[in-house]
């Protein structure tokens, strides 16, 4: 009857080289970074007398690839951030800005005027400023004694 010894250091060995295959594991992860972490853009609501205003932070966005909608009373903002995939003989080192299409809703705190809706696209941030209807806006209201 023979034997079987225990050898720590086969374990040891197996041990490094199964570790010597993450640089492949990683290099699988980095080639579709769209499938790795979806994106929600930042967004700022501010409420005026006459206006609510509405910045989205989008950088890299195409203005041709944002989509601005109102309806109900529910203000919706859509786009899509592409991945430029560039020469395959560069290889990535680290890729931690977010990729692919998003769309962001939200309910409007007051009525506002659709037709007097506007929408600007600077240095990544999408400003949408939606003016109050009349019945809306805030008013002051005399006390009587």
């Amino acid at each position: 009857m023979s034997l079987i010894r225990y050898n720590p250091f086969r374990e040891m060995e197996e041990f490094a080289r199964s570790w010597s295959l993450l640089p492949d594991l990683f290099s699988r992860v980095f080639e579709e970074p769209i499938a790795v972490r979806p994106w929600t853009p930042s967004v700022d609501i501010e409420e005026r007398d006459n206006e609510i205003v509405v910045k989205a932070d989008v950088p890299g966005v195409s203005e041709k690839d944002l989509d601005v909608r109102l309806e109900n009373n529910t203000l919706t903002i859509k786009g899509e951030r592409k991945f430029e995939k560039e020469d395959k003989q560069k290889g990535y080192h680290r890729i931690e800005r977010a990729y692919g299409s998003f769309v962001r809703s939200f309910a409007l705190p007051a009525a506002v005027d659709a037709d007097k809706v506007e929408a600007h696209y600077k240095d990544g941030v999408l400003t949408v400023t939606l003016p109050k209807t009349e019945a809306a806006k805030s008013r002051k209201v005399k006390i009587s004694s």
